[in-house]
């Protein structure tokens, strides 16, 4: 990490100095080291410019700017502007901090601004924009902006210990997650079943082979399986109402209605609906507010030979405060989003994004299953489990 504060600071001396006077070092040498204070001032500085760009790229996402740059670029702001349908000055305005934030290039800087043309690299369309690309990632921020839009509810909540409403959280926080998951499950889900190869030959070449995706969010990982196995019946089912309405509009513009269904439901409470050859849960156990429940719920309705495939959050076996990226990532989301939208459930178990190994396995054997079997499936974010 460079010492980004201190380079503004140097460069900037009217700004003032985050050193107060009782911080002054004396002595030979004095000044030669950094001192903890100044690099935590760092990461707190550079911590804030990635919020603040984040949110831009939630911008450009949304309004159409990435998109438009892609489709008809390069382009001036007035150019881009017309094609998306937005305000010549707010684009010309966005358009400079994407180049000063390198997320797009400006091909004639020493132009007059209003004339400037910008142009986005193939790296941007791949992290950005570009589903099939494992590079993208670009929902990411969505998925922050939606929960930096509750704080608020947060702040309520850890005073009064109760919770914040998936709803609550918005559009920005389900199309994120299912933009940002439901290109994993388009790209990758059928290897992920693969490593299950007897189940995968039952979906394959049954007669009527059936699938349960519980906390199926807005339907991607449920069509994506309709997609995989044409023989296939598949049942999704999810809490959020806004979630499952998107689903059904999905299937039906897809033209797989005949053969996927949504509900909302308790994935612990599913009521009687015969059995299953596949039961998913992915990415999602972490956040039910009875997990042993749902697992003992999917383990009643497994056909014969059957399966669960669980997909949750790749961590560590044991708590290590170390700052490892991934970890550190998966905290904010509990902090912020997962632990309060569980806890306003009737919920039994708050757990938190953080799921470790041990804790899948022993809620696996209170659900009746011998254990939860780790499959060998390599993810840069996420373990999987037979059970």
């Amino acid at each position: 990490m460079t010492d980004v504060m201190t380079d503004v600071l140097t460069d900037h001396p009217a700004s003032g100095s985050l050193a107060s006077p009782s911080d002054d070092a004396t002595g030979p040498g004095a000044g030669d080291a950094p001192r903890p204070a100044d690099a935590l001032a760092d990461e707190l500085f550079t911590a804030a410019l990635s919020s603040l760009e984040l949110a831009t790229v939630h911008l450009g996402l949304t309004l159409g700017l990435y998109a438009g740059l892609r489709d008809h670029g390069p382009c001036a702001p007035a150019e881009l502007a017309h094609h998306t349908a937005l305000d010549e000055r707010y684009v010309r305005e966005w358009l400079e901090q994407q180049a000063m934030a390198q997320l797009v290039t400006c091909l004639d800087p020493d132009t007059d601004p209003a004339a400037r043309r910008y142009a986005l690299p193939p790296a941007a369309v791949s992290a950005l924009l570009d589903e099939t690309d494992p590079a993208y990632l670009g929902p990411l921020a969505h998925l922050a902006v939606g929960a930096l839009l509750a704080v608020r509810d947060v702040e309520r909540v850890y005073r009064d210990g109760t919770g914040v409403p998936f709803d609550r959280y918005g559009a920005e926080v389900r199309h994120g997650l299912g933009r940002l998951n439901g290109a994993s499950f388009d790209r990758s889900l059928v290897d992920w079943i693969a490593a299950m190869p007897d189940v995968e030959e039952v979906l394959r070449t049954g007669a009527r082979p059936r699938i349960l995706d519980l906390g199926c969010g807005t339907g991607r990982s449920a069509l994506a399986m309709a997609r995989a196995y044409p023989r296939a019946e598949v049942r999704g089912v999810d809490l959020d109402v806004a979630s499952v309405e998107e689903a059904r509009r999905a299937a039906a513009e897809a033209g797989l209605a005949d053969r996927v269904t949504f509900s909302v439901g308790d994935a612990a409470d599913l009521g009687p609906d015969g059995s299953y050859h596949l039961v998913t849960i992915l990415e999602a156990l972490h956040d039910m507010g009875d997990p042993v429940g749902a697992l003992r719920a999917a383990r009643h309705r497994l056909a014969d030979g059957g399966a669960v495939l669980v997909a949750d959050q790749l961590t560590r076996d044991r708590f290590v405060p170390d700052g490892d990226p991934l970890e550190r990532f998966q905290y904010g989301c509990s902090v912020l989003h997962c632990l309060p939208a569980t806890r306003a459930e009737d919920h039994v178990v708050a757990h938190g994004t953080v799921i470790r190994p041990g804790t899948v396995d022993a809620w696996a054997r209170d659900a009746g299953f011998a254990g939860a079997a780790i499959l060998d499936v390599e993810d840069p974010f996420w373990r999987f489990y037979r059970l």
